[in-house]
This record gives structure tokens, sequence and C-alpha cells, in this order.
């Protein structure tokens, strides 16, 4: 047996040494509004002071029983069980979802969402650091609360299940669920600290072909190979990939590539991931696929069946820069940097049914850096540092972020109208579900 040859990593060893060059001279965001009195600022922090030990029993708890998507019960349970030891009591369940989770708290006026995932990968447990996001996520909620009798308005801890790939928050948002939010801030953990780091949307087809049976030998004039129609297919999609925009990608693997090699396969199947930094594009991206897949049918005298978003699709995010600034300038009370867009790789990023929502109402997404730039996503070495010290660091920090983000937008009402004044320079609200009809 032979084995793979090691990937050279000289580009990766330069981009490194380059976006360490550009961390160092970035210039820090400043934020143009006030947000919430200093005094309000000082007291949520308190707050979170007190609640450190509890925000961090979580983060290890549930990264120490990792549970993925739509199958969070003993996660969901743990995060009602903190809240309702707070005195605030939490819905199960809701939108038709068993693991969602809804809590709030407010009256009247402006309505801010905390949001929170806790789902994670087979295999690898909290690689994506789902840990660190429901924790910090319930910190935040937890600390701004504690302010809400100051500032006004309603305030929101929305727990999402199935983020890695199950869509969630699309789920709920059809239900409901976000009916009467006017603005929703989360955090992910990362290798850096960024303010507004893209995330590409993603769509999913099942791309299945059906020929006709014949003895490979005896007879193969009579058949109608499948899985050369899938191959087909294959190489047209990496024929592609040269006329794509460098931000676009498409991946995939064959599901099915017949059963025995002396008959012409009768069934072959692929699944592709397809993914760009705009709706528009994504959209263009999508069909071209699909007439590839069209065309290999035709070629091979098959026929074809494309079965797109057996899961919800997801958007790209659109940022809103007012919010990531305030959440910048609370980053920057931690002893951290958030750094601006372009600084770290673009290329370094995935996709987040938290895109969704970003095209339905101003939204945040900040990462929040584990202190290693050499670590990637859904890796085991991501999962250990989402329970290490460094992980711990970034729920406490992200929790204060989050809170002093969402008290901001309920008290500043010159930082509300700016929020809101971008979603609609933007394009404002898109109707999600019917996008891709």
């Amino acid at each position: 047996m032979t084995v793979p040859t090691t990937p050279d990593d000289s580009y990766l060893k330069s981009v490194a040494a380059a976006t360490e060059r550009a961390v160092a001279t970035a210039e820090p965001i400043r934020s143009e509004f006030d947000g919430a009195p200093e005094g309000v600022r000082a007291r949520v922090e308190s707050r979170l002071d007190e609640q450190a030990d509890a925000l961090l029993g979580l983060s290890h708890d549930l990264h120490a029983h990792p549970e993925e998507g739509f199958a969070e019960h003993r996660s969901v349970a743990a995060v009602a069980d903190l809240l309702r030891g707070q005195g605030i009591e939490a819905q199960v369940g809701v939108g038709e979802l068993p693991t969602a989770l809804l809590a709030s708290t407010g009256s009247g006026g402006p309505h801010v969402a905390v949001l929170a995932e806790y789902d994670a990968l087979p295999g690898v447990g909290h690689a994506c650091g789902h840990n660190i996001i429901c924790s910090a996520g319930t910190g935040g909620f937890l600390g701004a609360a504690s302010a809400l009798d100051e500032v006004g308005g309603r305030l929101s801890l929305i727990g999402t299940p199935a983020e890695e790939g199950g869509g969630g928050k699309e789920i709920l948002a059809r239900a409901g669920i976000f009916d009467d939010v006017d603005a929703v801030v989360m955090l992910h953990p990362f290798s850096h600290d960024v303010a507004t780091h893209p995330f590409l949307g993603r769509r999913q087809v099942d791309v299945i072909f059906h020929g006709i049976a014949a003895h490979a030998s005896a007879q193969p004039f009579m058949g109608r190979n499948a899985l050369d129609a899938v191959v087909a297919t294959y190489q047209g999609v990496s024929a592609l990939r040269q006329h794509m925009p460098s931000g676009d990608r498409v991946h995939g693997i064959i599901t099915d590539g017949g059963q025995r090699p002396n008959v012409v396969p009768e069934r072959a199947a692929a699944q592709f991931y397809v993914r760009s930094a705009d709706p528009d594009s994504l959209r263009d991206l999508a069909d071209r696929i699909d007439r590839i897949a069209r065309g290999a049918a035709e070629m091979t005298g098959c026929g074809v069946e494309l079965v797109w978003d057996r899961q919800c699709p997801y958007l790209p995010i659109r940022h809103n820069d007012a919010l990531a600034a305030r959440w910048a300038e609370h980053q920057s009370r931690r002893g951290r940097t958030s750094l601006p867009r372009g600084v770290v790789p673009e290329y370094l990023t995935g996709s987040t049914d938290l895109g969704n929502l970003s095209f339905r109402m101003p939204a945040m997404h900040p990462m929040i850096g584990l202190g290693d730039s050499g670590l990637s996503l859904h890796t085991a070495g991501f999962a250990t540092a989402a329970r290490s010290e460094a992980g711990d660091r970034a729920v406490l920090d992200g929790a204060a972020g989050l809170a002093l983000t969402a008290i901001d937008y309920l008290a500043d009402e010159r930082l509300r109208d700016a929020v809101h004044a971008e979603f609609e320079a933007a394009g404002g609200p898109l109707d999600v579900p019917r996008f891709f009809d």
C-alpha cells in the first residue's frame, strides 16, 4: 500500500505570515455612538462576574456531552436549568423543534434577541465551539437582562438547534419565532478576533441518474451508464471552477456508483455543496450546476433527478457594521482587538444559518479568537481549544460583548436608527423562503 503525498504548506505559511503582519498594523474599530451609560455597563459586567462559574460550568458540561443537531436534549435542558436558577422561565420545544429554546423578559419598545447554538459534530464533538456560543449567549442574555429595567425594551434568548446543516434558525423563522424581533446578536469562536468575517451562502443538491442495466461484457451496448453521467457531472463541475469567482466553492462526493463492475450501473448519484458570498451569485452558481447535470444526462442517454436543498439553504451573512463597531468597542474593554474585515483571509470561512436571519433583520456575528492563529474550524484541535483556558476566556469576554451590545441597542436611539438605516440601505428584508424558487 502506498501513502498519500504530503501537501506542501508553504502557501499557508506565507499567508499566515502576511496575516500576522496585517494584524499587527490594523487600525482598531471605533463606534460613533455612545451606547448605554457607563454606569449601566459597569453593572452589567459586575452581574456577569457573579455568573462566571455558572457560565463556564455550562460550557464544560456541553463540551463533555456533545449532541448532534435536533438531538440536543441534554444540552437545551442544561441551558433551561441555568436560566430557571436565575428566576427566568424558559420554554423548550418552541417552533415545533423539541430542542429549541425561548426565554424573554421586558415589555414594549425595541426587541433584541441573543442567539445560542449547542449542536455538535459527529466524531469531533464541539469542533466548531458551539459550547462557547451557547454559554456566551446565555451569559449575554443574563447580563443584559440585569439592566433591562434601566434601559427599557425587550430581550430574548433563543436557542437554535442544528446549525451544522439542519438550518434550525430558518425553521424557527418560518414558524414565526423571530416575527417580533428587531435585531439579533451572537458570536462564533475562531482563530482570530474579527468584527465582520464573511460567511458564504450554501445550497446542496443530490444529483441522481437513472440508466439502463446491461451485462457489461456481453451486451454493454444495450445499457445506459448512470455512473458515466455522474463522472461527466463531476468533471463538468471541475471545469466550471476556473470560471467561478474566487470566493465561490463547489465540492461533492459520489454517493452511489453502481453495484458490480460486470453490470452497467442503472443508478448512480452524487451530492454537491454549492457556496457563494452573495445571494444572487449563489443562485446563478446553482443554476450552472443544474445545467451541467442535465447536460451529462443528455450526453449519456440517462434520466436525471435533481433534488435541491433537502435541508434549508443558507444565505451569506449580511453584517451590520453599526452593531459590530459597538462589539469591537466592548471587546477593547476586555483587552481584545476585534479586527476589521479583510485582515484575516476571507477564504477561511464556511456557512451558517445566521445568514438567513441577517436578510430578515439587522444581525451581528463577530468572531472571537481562541488564542491560536493556526486553529482551523471542524478539527480535533479546535475542539480541544474550545475547552481550554482560552476557550473559557472567550465565554466570559463574549458574554460581556453580547450583553453590552444588546444593551447599547436598547438604550441608544441614535444607534438603533443607524442600525436599521444600514439594513435598509443594504436592500432591506428579503423573502428568504421564496428566494430560490
